[in-house]
């Protein structure tokens, strides 16, 4: 069976969490508490299994995955329905840049130990963490608004009348803007698809309080 790597709280867990209760993939999940007596994805075990000690590690019988996004390109290969990506080209490369303007340009800058390093090496304090995060979530949610806004597209979902790898990254991000007060008022289209997206089983499964090692 599939092993998955996890933290509850992690974005990046998150998504592969939705992709594999999307294809309907029975895992065992392995918690790796990422604040617990200094975080457990420094523990030489887990380096072991990936050396950035980032989350999520998915093993797969000799197989060992890390990156959310090639992970669940990987579930994409192998158990390829229900299909996560488009079947034609144009459709894949926009998929795929509405998921990496989230997992790329706005979850790096706001993930874990940016954070730490912000309040631990740069003194920075609370309102000043606070800031940095709705800026960049800010300026991504504008972007995205009009990616999904403006395009045809568009449908229930980030594209078309079923959930993509788009979604799969969506729903966490716009999960960790709420956990920061963020509004979403200004981004009605990534409101309007979040919401659609947790009305699925899928997505209420894979959500944080749904996960064994919520605390």
């Amino acid at each position: 069976m599939l092993q998955l790597h996890s933290y509850f709280r992690s974005s990046a867990s998150y998504r592969v969490r939705i992709a594999l209760a999307l294809k309907g993939l029975p895992y065992t999940t392995l918690p790796v508490h990422l604040v617990r007596d200094g975080g457990e994805q420094h523990l030489p075990s887990f380096a072991r299994l990936n050396p950035a000690q980032l989350i999520p590690v998915l093993v797969d019988g000799p197989a060992t995955l890390t990156q959310s996004l090639p992970i669940i390109e990987y579930l994409e290969e192998t158990h390829p329905m229900p299909a996560l990506l488009p079947s034609d080209a144009v459709g894949r490369a926009r998929v795929r840049a509405i998921a990496q303007s989230i997992a790329c340009e706005i979850h790096p800058l706001n993930n874990l130990r940016v954070l730490q390093y912000l309040e631990l090496t740069l003194g920075a304090d609370a309102q000043a963490r606070k800031a940095w995060y709705a800026h960049w979530v800010k300026l991504g949610f504008s972007a995205l608004e009009v990616m999904l806004r403006d395009s045809a597209s568009t449908g229930v979902f980030c594209h078309g009348d079923a959930p993509t790898l788009a979604d799969c990254c969506l729903v966490p991000q716009i999960h960790n803007a709420e956990r920061f007060a963020i509004s979403l008022s200004d981004y009605p289209t990534v409101r309007r698809i979040g919401e659609a997206c947790l009305r699925l089983p899928a997505f209420q499964a894979a959500a944080p309080a749904a996960q064994a090692d919520a605390t």
